[in-house]
Order: C-alpha cells, then structure tokens, then sequence
C-alpha cells in the first residue's frame, strides 16, 4: 500500500513537470515556470514560486517547452514551433513534427505566444491619476484622471476611454473639462477592422464648450500580442461644436486614429501614445489634434508610476483651443 502510495506520487510529480517549461543555464542551474515571451534580451517566465522572473538571454544554455510558439529570427518573418526540446548548449530545437529544426539561441530576436483571429473573451485596461499640488507664490491644485479599457470577444473589440482635467490657481478654476468616448471594431481579417465610434466632450472654461462626433471607417491591426499592440483607423466623421457665445457649427470630417503600447525590460516598462488629428471637408484651414504619449514603470502585476503629455488643439472659425499637459501620476491595471 505504501510502496502504490509512492508511486502515484511519483507519478503526479512528473506529470505536474511535464506540463511546465524548463530553462536551463549556463551556470547548471534549472528553472520550471511557463515561458510568456522573450524579447530585447529578456526571457520572461512565469514562475509559482518568485512571481514572473526576467532571465537575461546571454544566460541561457537551452530550453524547453510544450506550448505552441512563435519563434522569430528576423523582424519580419517567424516560424510556429508545436514544441521547443533542449539541444546543445547555445542551441534550442524547434519541434515541428516530422521537420525539428536545431537553431542558435543567439539567432532569435522574440519568442511569442501566437494570438489566434477567434479567442475567447479578454478584458484588459488601465486608470492613470495624476495630482499636482504646487504652493508658492501662486498656488496650483492640479487634476488629471484617465481610464482606458478595452474588451474583445471573437471578431468584435469593445473599446472605451473617459478622462477629466482640472486645475485651480489661486483658488480660481482654469481648467475643467471631460470626455467620453466608446468604439466598436468589427475584424474582417486577423487585421483589418471596420470602426464606428460615438465621443463626447464638455469644457466649462475654453470657448469651445461642448464637442460631439459621430464616425465609421476602416481600420488596420499591425500588431497585438504579449509586447503590445498598434492600430490605426481612418474615419468619416459628423461633428458638432457648441461655443460660450451660443454659436453652434457642424461639419464632416476625417481623420486618423491611432493606438500604439509597447513594453520594454521585461515588461517591466511601457510605451504608449493614442490620438487622433482630423481635417474638416468644407474648410481648408481648420484641424484638430487630440494626443498622448508617455511611459509607465510596473510597480507590482497591478500598480505602476506613469508619466505623460498631453496635447489637445482646435483651429475654428469661431475659436481656438491649445493645451498641453504633463503629469506624473499613479495608475492601476488589468
């Protein structure tokens, strides 16, 4: 009895190994986990005992893993591998049935996890809070809070983005404003997307009070996995303006989109920018730009510092809009 008790133990423990990666170094140590991505010279692996863990590629001796994998020796080209096996130190082997193939460790620039076209419901944002408190000869309160989040299920991406500003100097508001925007992406392929959108703006300060847009267009995914992701839409939009004075106008219009996020150091840092610049039909002059970029450094899975510039600018007939913004801040995601 005991001797069977031992042995479905044993049998556990290899079958509970079997299913995790294993990363070997050039120093005769061995480490389990699941290996989530490698790139600019970092391995990830995910680990049950120290968290997600960043191996320096150089490091390295051989690994293995029974996951599927892209495995990239070139910037534009890569090839799916059902499998990775060990090989000589300096080496790893592409298991793809009856064609492995043996490459240098060295040779590979990414390894990522293939992101199929139909996938199951992912939910995935982040809310950024910068506070500014400034006492000298002229006092500033400063706020500035943005949410973004964004939800796919199959071929449809939810997307939604709301924000509010507001600054007091000397007691007296100078800036006060929001906005809310939702979008809704239907692919057509792994990468095209057909985009329509509905954004609202208020601002109880500037000339320009109120802004409302309606568009449709098409769009475009270059890329969305483990490091980030970058997409860009053109639109046909129908905006109408309120100004202070009781003007009001309406136009068509198109522009562009983007959103861009790429992470850095083992996912440790991110680099992201999203805006749109448009260009009203009916007038050769006028334009609008409303855009971000900044950084965040990851404090733990949820928690990061991020710093960022903002940039919202208006040319109209009936007024003008021209703001930039910096903060640092705290943020959270999921």
């Amino acid at each position: 009895m005991f001797s069977r008790t031992l042995l479905c133990l044993a049998l556990c423990a290899t079958a509970t190994s079997a299913l995790a990666d294993t990363v070997w170094l050039k120093n005769g140590d061995r480490l389990s986990g699941k290996i989530k991505f490698f790139d600019g010279g970092k391995l990830l692996l995910e680990t049950d005992y120290g968290g997600a863990i960043a191996l320096d590629w150089n490091k390295i001796a051989t690994l293995e893993s029974d996951q599927e994998l892209l495995v990239k020796e070139s910037a534009v080209g890569g090839e799916r591998a059902k499998a990775l096996q060990p090989a000589e130190p300096g080496k790893v082997t592409l298991a793809n049935g009856e064609a492995p193939k043996t490459v240098e460790l060295a040779s590979i620039q990414q390894i990522l996890k293939p992101k199929p076209l139909i996938e199951d419901f992912v939910w995935k944002g982040n809310i950024d809070a910068a506070l500014d408190y400034k006492r000298a000869e002229r006092d500033t309160d400063d706020y500035d809070v943005r949410l973004k989040t964004q939800a796919r299920h199959g071929l449809w991406r939810h997307n939604g983005q709301a924000e509010y500003n507001r600054e007091l100097r000397d007691d007296v508001l100078s800036t006060d404003n929001w906005g809310v925007e939702y979008a809704l992406d239907r692919f057509l392929t792994e990468h095209w997307f057909w985009q329509g959108r509905l954004e609202y703006k208020r601002d109880r300060i500037e000339d320009l009070r109120r802004q409302r847009t309606v568009g449709t267009g098409p769009g475009y995914q270059f890329w969305d996995n483990e490091l980030g992701a970058f997409s860009v839409a053109g639109l046909l939009n129908r905006t109408d303006y309120e100004y202070a004075n009781g003007e009001n106008d309406n136009f068509y219009a198109v522009s562009m989109k983007w959103d861009y996020n790429r992470y850095l150091i083992g996912k440790s840092v991110e680099l992201f920018s999203d805006g749109e610049v448009g260009k009203p039909l009916a007038n050769a002059a006028d334009y609008t730009l409303d855009a971000a970029v900044g950084l965040r450094y990851k404090l733990t899975d949820w928690a990061s510092l991020n710093m960022k510039a903002e940039k919202d600018l208006v040319s109209g007939s009936e007024g003008e809009l021209d703001e930039t913004r910096y903060s640092l801040g705290f943020g959270v995601g999921w």
